[in-house]
């Protein structure tokens, strides 16, 4: 065999060391990358308390944070710091993931920064969120309190609600000087949430019952190990926080919002506002990550709307009905087969029967998934106390450590607007394989940077939320025609939601014209459709997402079956969808084709 020449071997040497030091460059460029994303974001969520609390962490713990026209300036500054910074990582030297995770770190970036333009343009206060319905369930549901420390850290919280609430109001103040006001239906809501807060002992000192925040604090206090001298001076002070800064707080944004309810109007869509038009088309592109218009969107909803009226018929076919559409909706609206009694025993039946069907559908999931969600899933009632603005359902992701579980949560205040025959898809949508199995398992990811797991893109989080109510079928399941009925009529909901957003915000529909909308055109009890409604008005183009984003996955699913034949998983398929943590549509789009490509070879 012949031996290599010197300069064979010379040639040899330096390609070798090319490599490696290429291969460094590599390491040290990943290394600058990983660093960066993890620097930025502890900087981001530092002066943000209740975000940390959200992810289990306890920094900060006894603080609510600053919700001040100054901070959206520092985080502003701190965002284009954070761009200019990414700017001098080799984009070309990273792996692929990386170069995704440096793709989305700049788009957030820009579009957060783009968004800044609109700081005062949203509701901050309104009768389906908000910091003053916020913060008893943060009490109740996120504070864990462990030690006495924590328990501090709760009665800080509570003497900290007044300065937080100045500061709402202060911006309340700012967003009306620009003309953004919520519409006059929605203060009688947020006022009588607020003075429900203050219900009971030690608000009121001949009240039965105690309030839930101060039944809550006792109740976590009582379970500590701690001397009696040592409890016995928390529930001073938390009783005393209580009666001072938290109610001054509420007591004063209550008086607010009854002085600026006289000067609102009954104007519903946001083309009121200065530049309402510019803001709604960037609320759609927001909400749906696509270029979407307007009226494409109006269009589409009316073609969704009749296709599945359509297959709603061959169901009312299906199971004899005599009469039209409507008659079919009205009797699935008032029949009582479709209802639970409107009683504790009721409620606890509808609860059972969510948990059962989960558990169902977790027994199943192999077929559909190769992962599964470590974390657990909890099926939740919503607390009495915010049960007049809650929605009907949603999902609360579980701690990042492990240490709080996935909740779907039921708001089961009214069981005659609880149809049973959705619980089926309602549970799947919320529970399994819907948000718990996509939230889930995004947290749970490893080698992704912590931003991938936690942020959110409406469109992917409720396209896939809409996407699963139907994946069971495929398996067997709604074998009840009326379930079946059920799944559809929720896709009905959504694909309505396209008319209606559209309409209030662009075509000046006003709420009546709206709710009038929903009542020809679904089976939904009148409650739901008022609320639904409500909602979509103070939280423009929001609702277009689900249905966006749902068509958008199957699409893709389409697209890679069609390409891959016999070589198409749906398992592997839901792995592309589910592993690269939060997308926008249009990048969840690559990672397909890229996942055609490597498969189709």
């Amino acid at each position: 065999m012949k031996l290599m020449t010197k300069a064979t071997r010379m040639a040899v040497a330096l390609v070798a060391a090319s490599s490696a030091q290429f291969a460094l460059a590599q390491e040290t460029e990943s290394e600058k990358a990983s660093a960066f994303f993890d620097r930025t974001f502890k900087e981001a969520l530092a002066d943000k308390p209740m975000y940390l609390t959200y992810l289990g962490m306890k920094q900060k713990y006894g603080e609510w944070g600053d919700f001040s026209s100054a901070q959206d300036d520092r985080d502003l500054a701190m965002t284009k710091k954070h761009l200019e910074e990414l700017k001098k990582i080799d984009f070309s030297k990273l792996s692929e993931q990386e170069k995704l995770s440096y793709r989305l770190f700049e788009a957030e970036a820009k579009d957060d920064i783009y968004s800044d333009r609109y700081r005062d343009y949203d509701y901050p206060v309104n009768q389906m969120h908000g910091i003053q319905s916020q913060l008893p369930s943060f009490l109740i549901n996120m504070h864990r309190i462990d030690n006495v420390s924590d328990a501090e850290a709760y009665v800080s919280r509570l003497q900290k609600v007044k300065p937080l609430f100045d500061q709402l109001i202060v911006r309340l103040k700012t967003s009306e000087k620009l003309g953004v006001v919520p519409p006059k239906f929605v203060f009688p809501m947020v006022i009588r949430d607020s003075k429900n807060i203050l219900a009971g002992k030690p608000f009121d000192a001949k009240a039965e019952k105690d309030n839930p925040i101060w039944a809550d604090f006792q109740g976590k206090v009582n379970k500590l190990e701690a001397s009696d001298e040592e409890k016995a001076k928390l529930l001073k002070d938390g009783k005393a926080a209580l009666l001072g800064e938290f109610k001054a707080g509420y007591s004063e944004l209550i008086d607010f919002l009854g002085a600026q309810e006289k000067r609102a109007d009954t104007r519903d869509g946001v083309w009121k506002f200065p530049k309402g038009g510019e803001y709604y088309k960037y609320r759609l592109k927001e909400m749906t990550t696509t270029d979407m218009t307007a009226d494409e969107i109006h269009n589409l909803g009316l073609a969704e709307v009749a296709r599945i009226h359509d297959e709603m018929r061959a169901i009312k076919d299906k199971v004899g009905f005599k009469g039209d559409l409507q008659a079919f909706f009205k009797f699935m609206r008032t029949d009582e087969q479709f209802k639970l009694p409107n009683t504790d025993e009721g409620r606890q039946k509808y609860l059972d029967d969510a948990v059962k069907t989960i558990d169902v559908m977790k027994s199943r999931l192999d077929e559909l998934f190769l992962t599964k969600p470590k974390a657990d899933l909890v099926v939740t009632r919503v607390e009495p106390f915010r049960e007049d603005s809650a929605g009907r359902a949603f999902y609360q992701r579980p701690a990042l450590d492990g240490s709080r579980p996935g909740r779907y949560y039921v708001n089961l205040a009214d069981m005659d607007q609880m149809a049973v025959y959705e619980l089926e898809a309602l549970a799947y949508h919320e529970g399994i394989p819907g948000h718990h199995m996509q939230l889930a398992i995004a947290q749970e990811l490893e080698g992704i940077p912590t931003f991938r797991k936690i942020g959110g893109y409406t469109a992917y989080t409720e396209g896939w939320g809409l996407y699963s109510e139907t994946l069971p079928k495929e398996i067997g399941f709604y074998q009840d025609p009326y379930s079946d009925f059920g799944r559809l009529s929720m896709e009905l909901w959504r694909a309505c939601r396209l008319v209606v957003d559209t309409g209030i915000h662009d075509k000046k529909w006003t709420r009546e014209q709206a709710i009038q909308y929903l009542r020809d055109n679904t089976p939904s009890p009148e409650l739901d459709i008022v609320k639904a409604i409500e909602r979509y008005i103070v939280m423009p183009g929001q609702a277009t997402a689900y249905k966006i984003g749902q068509i958008k996955i199957q699409q893709l699913r389409a697209k890679a079956k069609k390409a891959l034949g016999k070589k198409f998983d749906i398992r592997k398929f839901h792995d592309v969808i589910l592993r690269n943590g939060m997308l926008p549509l249009d990048i969840l789009e690559e990672q397909v084709d890229q996942y055609i490509a490597k498969n189709k070879a």
